[in-house]
């Protein structure tokens, strides 16, 4: 059945966007229940990369819309300040303290973190302690070494995510999950479930997973609830695994969350996605309280070649890099203009463009557009409600009518955007509604008879400034959600 809906019901919508301003599209689907959002998760042993950045976006993005539909978000970052990696990075940041006290380091053997950033470790390291720790054995320095390291990268880690207007309620470690039993009463959870046995695994097919040994193993039956394989959580040596260590977190995040769980993994994490999935559904009961969403990669190009990499990083392109070039505006709207699973390239010279192809611009300066008009000599925009003489049924042209559907739109693509954890929703929608807005606005220039402001005309008049205020807060309600100023001037 084919229903025509009459442009005067379209029209009508517009005092109520008006009425409704920021808070149009905001709406209840989550009834205040809790979801916990975890994302960016760096390691701590150096700078985060522009790879991060796009992660970060998108699960700050994920948990603004989430919030904005009526969910209790709690959006956290997972410190894996445990294991061999940040003995690694204290031994990087130990040579760095030693040339910091003029030994001559040489060259940074093979094994251990070049970057620069660790000069400022080593640096900072020395004018604090001096030289406690100068010559002694490494049972002596590495634990505090290690500690100095970690405070200190996450403490320029926390610097970029601000920088990036990333928000962040909860910071939780690996470290203290293992040294408070975190690990061990997961474990028990599971063998009282029977989720959990003592065997041998087959030879795994291609290349061997790190924690994969030809002798029996305390394993999960992660098989039993999708993933491929079971899956160690203890060592033949007793130690515990990196999974372990994830399935107590999972665990945590579960008892205080009490509801879904959603994780935003790197695209080199995707043989973790069955395995967690496994986990979560055995601890929880429920099959679907993980979602997890990867992220593609970030090729950050000059005009369509490779940027050179950092220097101070070392191997890559780091997030303040980036930051410091283009800004966090553009950075957050072009790491969405991409779905998450697909390859994403930023190009530092089209994303600063001011023309249509750049599509943070577009949007923006659709926004300013509509905010120059509602200053034009003898309007106040704040008179400007659809009350009155506003004639809203004569909003008739194509035009006019493509702009009034795409508003009219925004509370159904936050709810499906929501729901369906896909933050890029929102910026494809801005995109689309400031082409139109643009449209609508070159129709006006091209025929007098579409202009907003009719002098012959106040009904008219009054009608399309109601148009142009709805269009300037449903922009600034997207750009809000994506957590991106609205700018009034271009």
């Amino acid at each position: 059945m084919n229903i025509r809906v009459a442009p005067q019901l379209w029209a009508d919508e517009l005092p109520a966007i008006i009425a409704a301003g920021d808070s149009y599209g905001r709406n209840d689907i989550g009834k205040g229940r809790s979801v916990n959002v975890e994302y960016v998760s760096a390691n701590p042993t150096g700078p985060l990369h522009a790879a991060h950045a796009r992660g970060a976006v998108l699960g700050d993005v994920m948990a603004e819309l989430l919030a904005f539909s009526g969910w209790n978000v709690t959006r956290e970052y997972y410190t894996n300040d445990a294991g061999s990696q940040v003995d690694v990075l204290a031994r990087s940041a130990y040579l760095r303290y030693c040339e910091a006290l003029g030994d001559d380091i040489g060259d940074i053997p093979p094994g251990l973190y070049p970057g620069t950033y660790l000069a400022d470790v080593g640096v900072a390291l020395a004018e604090e302690v001096g030289h406690l720790y100068r010559g002694k054995d490494e049972s002596e320095w590495l634990a505090p070494v290690r500690d100095f390291a970690i405070h200190s990268i996450m403490a320029g880690i926390a610097g970029d995510l601000k920088a990036l207007g990333i928000k962040m309620d909860r910071f939780s470690s690996e470290r203290a999950l293992v040294e408070t039993g975190a690990v061990q009463a997961a474990v028990d959870r599971l063998l009282a479930q029977n989720d959990v046995y003592r065997g041998i695994l087959e030879p795994p097919k291609g290349k061997e997973p790190e924690d994969w040994e030809p002798r029996e193993q305390l394993l999960f039956r992660a098989s039993e609830f999708g993933d491929d394989t079971d899956r160690p959580l203890q060592k033949s040596d007793g130690t515990w695994t990196y999974f372990a260590s994830d399935v107590a977190y999972h665990m945590d995040k579960l008892d205080r969350t009490k509801g879904p769980l959603i994780n935003i993994f790197g695209a080199d994490h995707s043989g973790y996605v069955k395995r967690m999935k496994a986990a979560v559904a055995a601890l929880s009961g429920q099959k679907d309280m993980l979602d997890i969403r990867l992220c593609q990669l970030v090729n950050l190009m000059e005009n369509g070649k490779p940027v050179k990499m950092s220097k101070r990083a070392g191997t890559f392109v780091t997030v303040r890099d980036v930051i410091d070039a283009v800004g966090a505006d553009v950075i957050r709207f072009i790491m969405l203009t991409r779905r998450s699973d697909q390859t994403l390239d930023f190009d530092y010279a089209k994303v600063t463009e001011q023309s249509r192809d750049n599509p943070v611009f577009y949007v923006q300066y659709a926004h300013a557009r509509a905010c120059s008009v509602l200053r034009q000599p003898g309007i106040n925009g704040e008179d400007v409600t659809g009350a009155g003489d506003a004639a809203l049924d004569r909003l008739t042209s194509p035009a006019e009518m493509a702009v009034i559907k795409a508003l009219a739109s925004w509370p159904r693509l936050v709810v499906s955007a929501a729901q369906s954890h896909e933050p890029h929703r929102v910026a494809f929608y801005l995109m689309d509604l400031a082409a139109s807005f643009h449209a609508l606005w070159t129709a006006g220039r091209e025929a007098p008879e579409l202009r907003f402001i009719r002098d012959d005309d106040a009904g008219l008049t009054a009608a399309r400034l109601c148009l142009v205020k709805a269009t300037a807060l449903v922009i600034r309600s997207g750009l809000g959600v994506l957590s991106i100023q609205a700018r009034e001037e271009m």
